[in-house]
């Protein structure tokens, strides 16, 4: 039994976990790590943030990349003072639940939602735009069709084997993340090698203060979104309490590093053309036809179609554990919360959520919306959904440990830390996206939400003061049965 079971109401045994049904205790370390560093897609992020962040922080990026770094393992240590103590398929939704009541937990629930599925629509978009990105080098000319064909097959693709069982999706994406950031890793190896000893250490200077690095922070520690993803995979983890709150804190490190060593290398390569790094569309093409490398497009785009993929996969995972933990709890219709008799996934919750991520961004795309609006109106709405949660959690997490006596200095510093630099950045990106069809979106989810939560309280207010439910021993776990 977890050390958390005590607070839930009672320590008494439970028959059946509330979390029966899935595939619990089978997934390896690695499996649970594959899940966050999808989540996160590193390998587009490291060919595509550098030149987003460069835009406001100018020379500054790279230290605008070390401090998101140390935000996101701020975040990380926050998440962690619940995933050791407690194993839950719903993710920052459950866990500040234990911290700051329902109301809050129903705030970072349907930010979770938001996020969670508009990074999954964003990233089939992505995967369609980068395939459609070769073809069009090969001399063809596919058209928007070529998009929403490949949007149509990944979505297809990904339904399959988020039904089939979480141990193969698992495996996928663990290969196909492995080899995309391989792919990547030797790429800007290659280009390191080449444009670093002319340079030195150059690109680590800079002129802008500290102005310009917060205003990189913000693109920044958007590629680091959805790197706790693993926080889902509590209840199918071996060891949950060890796997997962390392899978989540080593993410941020390594993708940390890995932005490092591609905004390094861009910021280097490009600086001798005008703009630097910040005047360039297409920064790594740029870069490919400086050194004199035309195959290297290719490499790219495969590599981050393929990291693409697996963030569709790992994030649409989530997704639906945050429904089928809002199902067993009554928020949303129990039928989202019910698992395959074989499979032993949320297939409900899956055969709902995938076909619509997949169909949206197609009925969008056919409505004559330009694949990069589409992309980048999805990925900035899921960011905002996702800094919220990453806020609420952070606040949630000192709450949590001083209600259950364990309250330390660490945990305290990290959120004093981190939930007002986060509640700046989620003002800041509120503001910065003021302008075009942003406003109006932000406003029709908050009042979904409003209306969504007064529905709940009105109708269902036991269901919603039970939210926050949790893996727990049963007896057939301490009989030996199947859990």
């Amino acid at each position: 039994m977890s050390r958390a079971s005590g607070y839930g109401g009672g320590v008494a045994v439970r028959h059946e976990s509330p979390m029966s049904g899935l595939d619990r205790r089978n997934l390896g370390p690695l499996q649970v790590f594959a899940q966050s560093i999808s989540g996160a897609a590193p390998s587009a992020a490291m060919a595509a943030a550098p030149a987003v962040a460069a835009a406001t922080a100018g020379g500054a990026v790279l230290w605008s990349f070390v401090a998101a770094t140390v935000l996101a393992l701020l975040i990380g240590v926050c998440v962690a003072q619940f995933t050791r103590r407690m194993a839950a398929a719903g993710s920052l939704y459950s866990l500040t639940a234990k911290g700051l009541g329902p109301v809050a937990a129903f705030a970072a629930g349907w930010a979770l939602l938001i996020g969670y599925g508009l990074l999954a629509m964003a990233a089939l978009v992505g995967a369609g735009t980068y395939v459609h990105d070769v073809l069009r080098r090969l001399g063809l000319s596919p058209g928007w069709g070529a998009v929403a064909g490949t949007v149509v097959v990944l979505g297809a693709l990904a339904t399959v084997l988020t039904v089939r069982g979480v141990r193969l999706s698992a495996k996928v994406v663990l290969v196909t993340e492995a080899v995309s950031i391989s792919a990547l890793l030797v790429v800007f190896g290659l280009l390191l090698a080449r444009v670093a000893p002319e340079l030195g250490f150059t690109p680590l200077t800079t002129d802008e203060g500290l102005g310009g690095v917060a205003g990189g922070v913000l693109p920044a520690l958007g590629a680091f979104v959805g790197f706790e993803a693993a926080a889902s995979f509590g209840v199918e983890a071996r060891r949950p309490f060890q796997s997962v709150p390392r899978a989540v804190q080593w993410t941020a490190a390594l993708c940390g590093v890995l932005y490092l060593i591609a905004a390094y290398t861009q910021v280097a390569g490009l600086s001798q053309l005008p703009g630097g790094l910040a005047g360039q569309p297409e920064p790594m093409s740029a870069l490919a036809e400086l050194e004199g490398l035309p195959w290297l497009p290719y490499v790219l785009d495969a590599g981050i179609a393929a990291s693409f993929f697996a963030c569709t996969m790992a994030t649409s995972s989530a997704l639906v554990r945050v429904l089928l933990s809002m199902g067993r709890e009554g928020i949303v219709p129990r039928r989202l919360g019910t698992t395959h008799p074989r499979y032993r996934t949320p297939h409900v919750a899956i055969l709902l959520v995938l076909p619509a991520v997949t169909l949206l961004p197609v009925v969008l795309l056919a409505a004559g919306v330009s694949t990069r609006e589409l992309f980048v109106a999805l990925l900035n709405i899921a960011v905002f959904g996702y800094l919220i949660a990453y806020l609420l959690v952070c606040a949630a997490a000192p709450v949590f440990l001083h209600r259950i006596g364990e309250l330390t200095r660490g945990a305290v510093t990290a959120s004093v830390v981190v939930a007002p630099v986060l509640l700046a950045v989620l003002v800041l990106f509120t503001a910065t996206n003021a302008d075009g069809p942003y406003p109006l979106a932000f406003t029709l989810l908050l009042a979904a939400g409003v209306a969504w939560y007064a529905w709940v309280r009105a109708r269902r207010p036991r269901q919603l003061a039970g939210i926050g439910i949790y893996d727990e021993t049963s007896a057939s776990d301490l009989l030996g049965g199947r859990p």
